[in-house]
């Protein structure tokens, strides 16, 4: 039997964001809805500084060449870790693509990626709803994440 397009499984792959994936991030945050409303101009910028940071990681995860999720994640030395840790700040999958195990495999190739860096620990600050995503992961709460708005 030859394999179709409609039998072949969706080619994908997890690699750095560069400048010409901002539309399609934006467009992910999108789908973050309320409190959260992305204002271009400033994404613009801010996207533009984690892309040139060697403190953050800015990774996508793409089907057949198209941009279906992001990752942030943050890299500093912290005094109780004896060296760097890291904060996945953002994940975003696109709502088609969830639960296809694309955010599983993105955040499978963060890690990879903070280890090779010798980073000690990876923390996330989840919203209610993705604790059951992130325990499948091995993640386990250690602390409750308070938030003020200061602006």
């Amino acid at each position: 039997m030859s394999t179709t397009a409609a039998t072949s499984p969706a080619e994908r792959a997890v690699r750095p964001a560069h400048r010409g994936d901002a539309d399609a991030v934006f467009a992910l945050l999108a789908q973050v809805g309320k409190p959260y409303s992305p204002d271009r101009p400033v994404f613009d910028v801010a996207f533009d500084e984690v892309i040139d940071s060697d403190d953050h990681l800015i990774w996508v995860v793409e089907t057949d060449g198209v941009v279906i999720g992001y990752a942030l994640t943050t890299i500093l030395r912290l005094l109780h870790t004896n060296g760097f840790s890291a904060q996945l700040q953002e994940l975003v999958v696109d709502v088609e693509a969830r639960s296809s195990g694309s955010g599983s495999y993105l955040v499978s190739e963060i890690e990879r990626e903070l280890t090779e860096r010798g980073v000690k620990q990876l923390t996330v600050a989840i919203v209610r709803g993705a604790a059951s995503f992130y325990d499948r992961l091995g993640y386990r709460s250690t602390a409750d994440y308070l938030k003020k708005d200061l602006l």
